[in-house]
């Protein structure tokens, strides 16, 4: 009796292609990065062979588990929920799934989740991570490969980063040259490096502009910090205020509205990052949108270079866009 013939793997395909395992890895998942040509030999050689891709058997053969982590502070946030659509969305054409880990903002609970989901996976994407330089450099090697997402320059691990301080300076600069010569920043998670960005940002406007006061009042991330904030935005005798964020910025309009301090006739307020909700506040926000979805899907990029043992970019830097609406304006008489 003639026994049954042996079933192709990816193997078999990728000889009779004369490509690579991850080439047929992709081209079976439809990446749109694979050559046409290259894309149409895999399929040619797939259908003769009569493979099927079995994504559990390609994940033994490629020595993978088609996964990716991506360890985040805060997933209540709208700009990291964007940030990881965006990454989630290019890894997804790629073959890849996404494991999301949050820290809320807690450190320990950041080291702990960038180790074990690491191991789990074929690499990790750390987003906006709160620990130390220091940490954070004894840390890399031994998570490779890694992609940091919103922090300076790395050794080991490619950077994908906007420019929060330019970001803010662009904000201030709307608010002088309204008219605006006392400013409050209410500021947000003090261990980021877009916080650090911030004050940098401060320091060199305040070197620029001999008749401007910027304060800083220690606040929060999120709605309720901009709550909470109020009394002391309104003791502080600022006319304008930069929140951390759009929601920090939201919280405090809200809370003012309550009381009845009109915006921005009494007191001008800006946000940062351009969330969804921002344009319809009563009245709109003026902010600066952060490219949150292209920072995930650069982020990405970079992850699959080190996964196909290319060199990505060191460094990218992606520039926020000065957004004016209605919460800004002159300062009252």
């Amino acid at each position: 009796m003639t026994g049954a013939s042996k079933r192709a793997g990816i193997t078999d395909v990728a000889k009779l292609a004369g490509v690579s395992l991850s080439t047929v890895s992709r081209a079976m998942n439809g990446n749109p990065t694979v050559d046409p040509a290259l894309a149409a030999r895999v399929l040619a050689a797939a259908q003769e062979l009569g493979y099927t891709a079995n994504p559990v058997a390609r994940s033994l053969v490629l020595g993978r588990t088609q996964t990716v982590a991506v360890v985040i502070p805060d997933l209540e946030n709208p700009t990291f929920q964007a940030i990881l659509r965006g990454l989630s969305r290019a890894a997804t054409l790629d073959g890849y799934h996404v494991l999301i880990a949050d820290s809320v903002e807690d450190l320990a609970e950041e080291r702990a989740l960038a180790g074990t989901t690491r191991r789990r996976t074929d690499g990790v994407i750390l987003c906006s991570p709160r620990m130390p330089q220091d940490e954070l450099t004894a840390l890399l090697p031994t998570l490779s490969p890694v992609v940091v997402i919103n922090r300076g320059v790395q050794d080991g691990a490619p950077v994908v980063a906007a420019d929060y301080g330019a970001a803010l300076r662009e904000l201030i600069e709307h608010l002088v040259a309204e008219g605006h010569r006392h400013l409050l920043y209410l500021a947000g998670s003090t261990r980021s490096a877009s916080h650090v960005a911030r004050q940098e940002a401060i320091a060199r406007a305040l070197a620029d502009h001999d008749d401007l006061v910027i304060d800083e009042l220690p606040a929060g991330v999120g709605f309720d910090s901009g709550t909470a904030a109020a009394d002391g935005v309104l003791d502080s005798g600022a006319t304008a205020v930069l929140a951390f964020n759009d929601l920090v910025a939201m919280g405090l309009l809200s809370e003012l509205t309550t009381r009845g301090i009109r915006v921005p006739e009494q007191l001008s307020i800006v946000g940062f990052d351009d969330i969804p909700f921002a344009a319809y506040t009563s009245p709109p926000l003026t902010t600066a949108a952060v490219p949150a979805s292209e920072l995930g899907e650069r982020a990405w990029q970079a992850m699959q270079a080190l996964l196909q043992d290319e060199e990505p970019t060191p460094f990218q830097t992606l520039s926020p866009q000065l957004i004016v609406r209605g919460s800004t304006a002159p300062p009252h008489a």
